[in-house]
């Protein structure tokens, strides 16, 4: 399957599109070999693209006050990416988005996106959808953060996300999570000894 083809059955899971609805979709997209480590959104300068990861994994982080980089989200095969804030609202970006392999992405620009939604309102819904599903995502991980405690935030995570266990590094895990890799690798020595 090609990696625009994944972005047209990407979308038709969502909504219902013709033949001749596709075509504006695929010529909207870029694709984009990245390197691992490579950044594609770096603090400081506007964020033009949203990007949709075809291959591979990439997140985005801060670096905090002590320097420590605190990954603020995850994306794989099927996930968006970028930073949101910049993107929507085309200021500086906060956040770094980085490669954590050799990925593809494809990349839809600012302007793209909205000249897509402007010509069909089907696009329009399109957006909609995936705006409310980040949106939940976000919820979710929010009171999970709140209410729980680092052993249940990663029984979660990998409940939720059984793939990313050997996809992602251990120490952007635990970032991700909100601990240190220290600390997660005692929970996950611990539930080794269980098993």
């Amino acid at each position: 399957m090609s990696d625009k083809s994944k972005i047209v059955e990407f979308v038709r899971n969502k909504i219902e599109i013709s033949e001749s609805e596709i075509e504006p979709l695929s010529k909207a997209f870029v694709e984009k070999k990245l390197r691992k480590k490579q950044l594609i959104v770096q603090p400081d300068f506007t964020t033009h693209h949203r990007y949709f990861v075809t291959q591979g994994a990439l997140r985005s982080f801060i670096i905090d006050n002590s320097g420590q980089e605190v990954t603020v989200a995850l994306a794989i095969e099927d996930w968006w990416i970028t930073d949101y804030n910049s993107y929507i609202f085309q200021q500086p970006a906060t956040l770094f988005v980085e490669a954590l392999m050799p990925s593809t992405v494809l990349q839809l620009s600012y302007d793209s996106q909205q000249k897509l939604m402007a010509s069909n309102t089907k696009f329009e819904s399109f957006f909609r959808i995936i705006a409310e599903n980040g949106l939940a995502a976000q919820q979710r991980r929010l009171i999970v953060n709140l209410t729980q405690s680092a052993e249940e935030r990663y029984d979660s995570f990998f409940k939720r996300y059984p793939q990313f266990i050997n996809l992602i590094p251990q120490y952007i895990i635990a970032s991700y999570l909100g601990m240190s890799t220290e600390f997660l690798s005692k929970i996950r020595n611990k539930k080794l000894k269980k098993s």
